[in-house]
């Protein structure tokens, strides 16, 4: 549905994103991460042609960007981070001359204002002023005139920016709805927030894709098990030292370990056997999996590591 290949935008001298390269399948919802300043919201204003790239190009539902603009844009609806409405307006009038704008015929305009506000809980304020909205309803605004004409996109900047923390639960559990009928990728400073709705990531740093997978994938087995004991924890090594399944052994707590092994959570039987024949009594043993965050940081961190070292040999051959 969204695909992107080697997409690239100067500002001057400045790659804001240099050789992004991604797709998005139908019917799925992507968490696109990154630091301030990394790139998701340029890439998110090339693909919806606010601004062109300058090099690469990319596609959604088969159509290009830049050579065909006005077929891209009936397909695609776009909730950027500063919601754009005018605030003297009432809602329902607002959202018929976005209709308007879209090209949603005359006779269908009332039926289609009155479904996106039923879908995004705003029916009782259709007479309301935007600008006497609450920031949870403005926001549902701006995702109801993302819905207008129904695209099969939906790029979503920061859509629960500034929320409280009811306001922030009920966006989500709406974008986590739209995905059964919409693509969506959508961009957040929230890592939880990308666990509990998206099914895979993307993590951009410094205008590159540092990281893509599935959350699955991402959080999966990391070899590592993390064991508590009961008493005589200065000798778990001398217990562990000779089961070949564990390759290495650090303490990370009071009675607690964390043990590197060959076979992940096949190793815990083995494990537990060493243990208590030692003498050890065992409170707990589970694997260790990765965090978001964990992976969020690991891969802006690797990023930034690479990046000081090309710049070093830059500047060695100088």
């Amino acid at each position: 549905m969204i695909v992107a290949y080697g997409l690239t935008k100067y500002y001057g001298q400045l790659a804001a994103i240099e050789n992004v390269e991604f797709s998005v399948d139908k019917g799925e919802i992507i968490g696109f991460l990154g630091p301030n300043g990394a790139g998701k919201t340029t890439t998110m204003r090339v693909l919806t042609g606010f601004t062109p790239p300058s090099r690469g190009r990319a596609e959604i539902a088969g159509f290009d960007i830049v050579k065909q603009p006005i077929e891209v844009k009936r397909r695609v609806g776009y909730l950027p981070e500063n919601v754009p409405l005018y605030e003297e307006m009432v809602v329902s009038s607002f959202l018929s001359y976005v209709a308007e704008v879209k090209g949603v015929a005359a006779r269908d305009r009332r039926a289609e204002v009155g479904r996106v506000m039923d879908r995004c809980g705003l029916s009782h304020m259709a007479k309301r002023i935007v600008r006497h909205l609450s920031k949870g309803y403005r926001q549902r605004v701006g995702l109801a005139q993302a819905l207008i004409g129904n695209p099969q996109v939906l790029i979503l900047d920061e859509p629960t920016v500034g929320l409280d923390p009811a306001q922030i639960i009920e966006i989500r559990q709406m974008i986590k709805e739209l995905g059964n009928e919409h693509t969506v990728l959508l961009s957040t400073h929230i890592l939880p927030e990308v666990t509990m709705v998206c099914g895979r990531v993307l993590i951009i740093n410094k205008g590159r894709i540092v990281a893509q997978d599935t959350m699955q994938n991402l959080t999966s087995d990391t070899g590592v098990l993390e064991v508590e004991v009961a008493g005589n924890a200065d000798r778990v090594a001398s217990a562990l030292k000779h089961v070949n399944e564990v390759a290495t052994i650090s303490a990370s707590g009071t009675n607690r370990f964390a043990l590197k092994t060959r076979d992940g959570l096949e190793a815990a039987p083995t494990v537990t056997k060493a243990l208590v024949d030692a003498g050890i009594g065992v409170i707990s043993i589970r694997k260790k999996t990765q965090t978001l965050e964990d992976i969020f940081l690991r891969a802006i961190s690797e990023n930034d590591t690479d990046t000081q070292a090309a710049e070093h040999g830059a500047g060695g051959k100088r």
